[in-house]
């Protein structure tokens, strides 16, 4: 049900240049968007204002490319993109490695931030080369492992640095649609949002509202086990770029590396990689969020009101006598 974008909307969407860039330096966010507001108080200003300006004119046209994105994606909750890659160009990737932690561990690869900036210019434009070419190849998550509270051991893949920088880029690019879909309740993960907010948003919810119970829910091993074939379903909804479709298809699939033996990854996406967050918020966009709304406006009496920070739901109700409140999976 793929539907047209106007003339307009596809100027700004794949209307960039993809040319050749000058050393440039420090990233900052763009304007925020125009998005369901947090749940259960109003945005303060210092969450919804915008960030600081453009640094380099190069910048400032990357950004004139992505809010034409943002603003297809506001107008039409049903358009499909299908020429985003191009939005992916050599300022944005660059960018995109200023943004990244210079300490993190390396990946599979054993590069480490400062000696990716050897060079970099060089590096960042064959990078963008084959990523439009179709010649980059996703490598495999280093795994590591850090302690659980509960004594056990939470299992981190960690990216090669080109796999990094090209997935803070895509999510940098897809922020602009998804954005515009997600739900007020949904904090985790997301531009200028944190755990305080959320909460914030709870405080709000127990001392303002008449709240008889509240169910703290937690998705068990989430990230371990998000299937892959329902993850492309959904970013199909809104993403029919093939290419973009692709490459999150090859980080999926890129298997795991552990004391150099490699194993596949049938499912789940890595905790540790940088687009697993935003992929983790639109898995949980359509199985619970969108449900959880509808129910909540359609079937429930009196106050619902929901919290989510990535896979932790914590719903509070003043009664909900019309069906079951279960946000587990």
């Amino acid at each position: 049900m793929e539907k047209a974008m106007s003339q307009t909307s596809n100027m700004h969407v794949v209307g960039e240049s993809d040319g050749r860039i000058l050393p440039t330096k420090g990233p900052n966010s763009e304007g925020q968007p125009k998005g369901e507001g947090p749940e259960g108080r109003r945005p303060t200003k210092e969450n919804t204002g915008p960030t600081a300006a453009a640094r380099t004119q190069s910048r400032s046209t990357a950004l004139y490319g992505r809010e034409g994105v943002r603003e297809a994606a506001h107008k039409d909750k049903k358009v499909r993109f299908t020429a985003l890659l191009h939005q992916v160009t050599a300022p944005l990737l660059l960018n995109s490695y200023y943004e990244l932690k210079k300490q993190a561990a390396p990946g599979v690869d054993g590069v480490t931030w400062q000696q990716y900036g050897t060079g970099l210019m060089e590096r960042i434009n064959d990078l963008h080369d084959r990523v439009q070419k179709g010649a980059y190849r996703a490598q495999p998550s280093k795994r590591a492992y850090i302690p659980k509270e509960d004594g056990r051991q939470r299992p981190l893949g960690i990216a090669s640095l080109e796999d990094k920088i090209v997935q803070q880029a895509l999510v940098t690019v897809l922020n602009e649609i998804y954005e515009q879909d997600f739900k007020g309740f949904s904090y985790g993960f997301r531009p200028a949002r944190s755990a305080h907010d959320a909460l914030d948003a709870l405080t709000v919810g127990l001392t303002r509202k008449k709240v008889n119970w509240v169910l703290d829910a937690d998705i068990r091993g989430f990230f371990d086990n998000v299937d892959h074939e329902w993850m492309l379903k959904f970013l199909q909804h809104r993403i029919a770029d093939r290419r973009v479709l692709r490459l999150v298809s090859k980080w999926l699939k890129a298997g795991v590396s552990e004391e150099g033996t490699w194993s596949e990854t049938k499912k789940g996406t890595p905790q540790g990689a940088v687009i697993s967050p935003l992929l983790a918020n639109i898995y949980l966009h359509y199985v619970l969020d969108l449900w959880a709304h509808r129910w909540r406006e359609k079937y429930a009496w009196g106050d619902i009101i929901l919290t989510r920070y990535a896979d932790d739901c914590a719903p509070r109700a003043q009664r909900a006598e019309k069906g079951p409140m279960c946000v587990t999976a």
